[in-house]
């Protein structure tokens, strides 16, 4: 009996003395995280302080925060995750995208990637990894490499000469006064439609006109949805009150009823054609069993939302500040008159040789990046950003707009002067589509439709705002931040344009 109180006691100080080693030696060491601001609550952490639009707002409590290494980097409790917001470009290009780009190569995954992003499966959303690599080696050397971009020629040529004739028929010698986001949203959403399936969806010559708008509705409804997440993706909890997830499943049944029957159509026509689509189906007839049918819609998906709304609103954006700045337009019309002539319309090679227009493009892309905060990333691993430490499963939000407004990185930063880019090493301080390994590869894409498009307007029309006002440049809500009241403005056809048009 004694002998075994003797072990009792022994194992009682032998368990406390490795309680007291371990809680010594082996508890976790305090990391170091960034500055947060004030208003931190328990469950939601400081979700009910995100305030349209965010990209302003986190700027905002970034400004308010000590950051005693001056690195721009703040951390935030949304729900149950851990956040991280960048708003220095030293620390984005060389810490986030630099030495810890592979680390950080990964996305969080949210409620929308599941049943809308066929599980996380396409190349926005897919964990850094063999899939990943194989979906971005098929984009780049099938569907945004230069040859594959030039085969295209003929569809944004087209769609850019069908915008200019439509606009010389509202306008014609007398000026008149145009809305020109829905004709923006076509020749932007044609564009990659006649890429896809070489169907237009808008204008003459068109598909049904009430599938048209259900499609467009359709690509609306996920374009809204797909951002850096919804509450319910922060506080878990809340799946048991929100009609969310739901909502989702209903959205990603008729996105995927519509994608398949692109394929489907495609997959019946008689012969071969020269679509992305049919590309794609030829690749699956070599590799059946990866190239599915899952995975070519996760393709189309990605470009119909990525290649459309943010192309429009870039020309938006860019035509409202010209407006604003009428000595701009000017120069940039007599660039062009003078490189192109007025006896034809500019064409997509001209463009090399017309550097303000680029620069105005440039220029557009910095004061108004389509994704202000880019597309979230997550950390895979502990790593180090700067002096912080950064928990695995970390997201990290880059804030692309405040980088592009930071008065240490810019010269009179929210001013708009095209002429800042005559200096080719700014244009590699730009975020706006991106860096390292996830960066966006439509950049290619994305830049020859913006610059047809806009080189196309300067040249065939003379613009003046509605009455004597600015155009009012408020941004509205939406993940591509659009303007709070849409561009109107007068357009007058130039007198040399009726005899090149036709």
């Amino acid at each position: 009996m004694e002998e075994t109180n003797i072990r009792v006691v022994l194992y009682s100080i032998f368990s406390l003395i490795f309680l007291i080693i371990s809680f010594k030696f082996l508890k976790p060491k305090k990391q170091n995280l960034p500055p947060s601001p004030p208003g931190w609550l328990p469950i939601i952490g400081h979700l009910r302080l995100l305030k349209p639009p965010i990209h302003r707002t986190l700027r905002s409590f970034s400004e308010t925060l000590d950051h005693n290494d001056g690195g721009g980097v703040m951390s935030l409790r949304l729900g149950s995750r851990l956040v991280y917001v960048v708003s220095s470009h030293k620390v984005a290009a060389e810490e986030c995208f630099g030495k810890n780009d592979v680390v950080l190569a990964n996305r969080p995954q949210v409620i929308i990637g599941k049943h809308v992003g066929y599980n996380n499966t396409n190349m926005i959303a897919a964990p850094y990894g063999d899939h990943w690599r194989n979906l971005r080696r098929l984009c780049t050397i099938e569907i945004f490499s230069t040859h594959r971009l030039n085969c295209f020629l003929y569809v944004r040529t087209d769609e850019v000469r069908r915008l200019i004739s439509r606009l010389s028929r509202l306008a014609g010698t007398k000026k008149a006064v145009v809305e020109l986001k829905p004709m923006l949203m076509d020749l932007t959403f044609n564009n990659i439609m006649r890429m896809m399936t070489g169907k237009r969806y808008y204008g003459e010559e068109t598909t049904d006109e009430e599938e048209a708008k259900r499609v467009r509705k359709l690509v609306a409804d996920v374009g809204a949805n797909t951002s850096s997440g919804n509450a319910v993706d922060y506080v878990p909890i809340l799946r048991l009150f929100s009609s969310y997830e739901n909502r989702v499943k209903k959205l990603g049944e008729e996105t995927d009823k519509f994608l398949q029957g692109l394929i489907d159509d495609e997959r019946g026509q008689q012969e071969t054609g020269t679509t992305m689509i049919d590309h794609l189906l030829v690749l699956q007839k070599s590799d059946i069993e990866y190239y599915t049918d899952q995975i070519i819609k996760g393709i189309i998906l990605i470009m119909v939302i990525a290649g459309t709304n943010t192309s429009a609103v870039t020309l938006e954006w860019a035509l409202s500040n010209l407006l604003n700045h009428p000595d701009v337009i000017s120069k940039a019309r007599d660039e062009i008159d003078n490189r192109v002539g007025l006896d034809r319309l500019i064409e997509e090679a001209d463009l090399s040789e017309l550097p303000y227009l680029k620069n105005i493009v440039l220029e557009t892309l910095r004061l108004h990046p389509a994704t202000p905060l880019l597309v979230p990333h997550m950390a895979s691993e502990d790593c180090k950003i700067g002096s912080y430490d950064m928990p695995r499963g970390t997201t990290l939000l880059v804030n692309a707009w405040a980088i592009h407004r930071d008065p240490n990185t810019w010269d009179d930063p929210d001013s708009f002067k095209p002429e800042r880019f005559e200096k080719e090493e700014e244009a590699q301080k730009l975020l706006a589509f991106g860096l390292g390994r996830r960066a966006c590869p439509g950049s290619g894409l994305a830049q020859r439709i913006v610059g047809l498009a806009l080189g196309s307007l300067i040249q065939c029309f003379e613009w003046e705002r509605v009455g004597n006002v600015e155009v009012d440049m408020k941004e509205g809500v939406g993940n591509t931040v659009p303007k709070a009241i849409p561009l109107k403005a007068i357009c007058k056809a130039r007198p040399f344009l009726h005899k090149i048009i036709s």
